[in-house]
């Protein structure tokens, strides 16, 4: 497990982080790096296996291995992923000590805009590698692994769970949904006359929290239980789109459960320090939310 060091104010922002500290650096499909994280008594103790979805900061964060320690400290076997493969978020902090202190001038000004501006450029370019096509295939290779080297937990859970924080919250909604064999596993159509082949879902039930990039299609293809808990007036996972995927999990009979906490940051689930007690809470909230969804599914 990673130490309980001060964790990054920012959770977002702490992609500059270097070591990953699990209890075995473990391989999971070529090249593919894996934080793996377990309760103190298995496998003495039956657990449950959990897919760990991260933010774009990856799993070379400190905020998400603590993440994963949390749930693993209530029971499961936490598996999280380099979805990215090796190619996490640009770092988009900025050391708060080489701040121009009290009013920046206008070359100052100028600096920061177009300092802004590169980051959010990288940020977008980063973004647009990052499709299903090539991050759905790495993930099937890890869960493949995980079903051989965690069977007694995957048969203990009688499935896989996953959590999904920002990023990873759309690929929770992706491995619960049925994906042509084309994205999914990263394969050619053998057959044109038999045409695409689906699989899925991959998981049993999921819960995520301040969804990045989620489409109204995505909820729309969910066929498992999930909780969600979202930020109000998110601009990365929208009001409309929120409610939209709602009225279709309605209409489809879908276990599902929605919490808006107002007044934090995206973000604001992942484990960090804040001075607001309201954002504090929240981060307690929402973890409670989710582990009791996981572990009541």
């Amino acid at each position: 497990m990673a130490e309980a060091e001060v964790a990054a104010k920012a959770p977002e922002s702490d992609a500059q982080e270097s070591s990953v500290a699990g209890d075995a650096p473990a391989q999971a499909g070529p090249s593919m790096g894996v934080y793996i994280t377990k309760p103190s008594d298995y496998p003495h103790l039956p657990s449950k296996l959990l897919l760990f979805l991260s933010s774009g900061t990856g799993i070379h964060s400190k905020n998400n291995q603590l993440q994963a320690d949390k749930y693993a400290s209530e029971g499961f076997v936490v598996v999280m992923p380099d979805q990215f493969a090796g190619d996490p978020a640009p770092n988009t902090t900025t050391d708060p000590n080489a701040a121009p202190e009290g009013n920046p001038s206008m070359i100052e000004k100028v600096k920061m805009g177009l300092a802004d501006t590169a980051k959010s450029f990288m940020i977008d370019m980063w973004l647009a590698r990052q499709t299903p096509e090539k991050v759905l295939p790495l993930l099937h290779k890890v869960i493949e692994g995980v079903k051989d080297e965690f069977a007694d937990a995957v048969a203990n859970g009688d499935g896989i769970y996953a959590v999904g924080y920002c990023f990873g919250g759309k690929y929770v909604l992706l491995l619960g949904s049925e994906i042509p064999d084309t994205v999914a596993k990263g394969q050619a159509v053998k057959d044109e006359e038999q045409g695409i082949v689906k699989s899925g879902p991959q998981i049993k039930a999921g819960a995520i929290a301040h969804g990045t990039m989620i489409t109204k299609e995505d909820i729309q293809g969910l066929k498992v239980p999930v909780t969600m808990a979202c930020t109000e007036n998110d601009q990365l996972f929208p009001d409309d789109i929120r409610a939209e995927g709602q009225k279709c999990l309605v209409d489809k009979d879908i276990p599902h459960e929605i919490q808006v906490f107002p007044g934090v940051p995206h973000g604001f689930a992942v484990v960090g320090e804040y001075e607001d007690d309201k954002i504090r809470d929240a981060q307690r909230a929402a973890f409670e939310q989710m582990l009791s969804w996981l572990k009541s599914h």
